[in-house]
């Protein structure tokens, strides 16, 4: 599948341990976003400090370059996990339905276990930004059964495309 509108996509890994060479999350994003025919403007790996990781999801969002960013974890209930807290602060309008689908979709996958996920997208200065867990599957999940047509400008009946700031 090749979009007709083809975005800049940024890449935010959220984790204390991964490395370029172990973040397979990150790297499974890169590769759907690619395929779909989008443009990578940037993949990067930031420890889950909120000021951190809040004050690069800013840059990307201050950015007309950037169109859209995909984070992947930091999304569930340990301690560490501060994506919700340092990026849906910075949410114009909440997308409250991701989360709800996703949810949905990944009962199908690991039954229960959906419940320990805080995953949630929203838009924030013309850009939208999806948060999903981080594991390889989660990232399967969320691209190929929601991220994908919501940022295809020719998913009918709509998707989010003409709500982001394009150059």
């Amino acid at each position: 599948m090749r979009v007709e509108t083809p975005l800049s996509i940024a890449v935010v890994t959220v984790s204390d341990t991964r490395t370029e060479e172990t973040d397979k999350s990150g790297s499974v994003l890169v590769n759907f976003l690619q395929e779909a025919g989008h443009k990578l403007h940037s993949k990067t790996i930031v420890k889950d400090e909120i000021k951190d990781l809040r004050s690069l999801v800013s840059t990307h969002i201050s950015d007309p370059g950037v169109h859209a960013v995909l984070t992947t974890g930091g999304t569930g209930f340990t301690k560490r996990d501060n994506t919700q807290e340092a990026i849906q602060p910075l949410f114009e309008a909440n997308i409250d339905g991701f989360g709800e689908l996703f949810r949905q979709l990944s009962y199908e996958e690991i039954g229960s276990s959906t419940i320990q996920s805080r995953v949630f997208a929203g838009l924030a200065n013309g850009t939208i930004i999806f948060c999903l867990p981080g594991s390889p599957g989660a990232c399967t999940t969320g691209w190929q059964k929601i991220i994908v047509n919501q940022l295809d400008s020719s998913h009918k009946p709509c998707n989010f495309v003409d709500k982001l700031k394009l150059n």
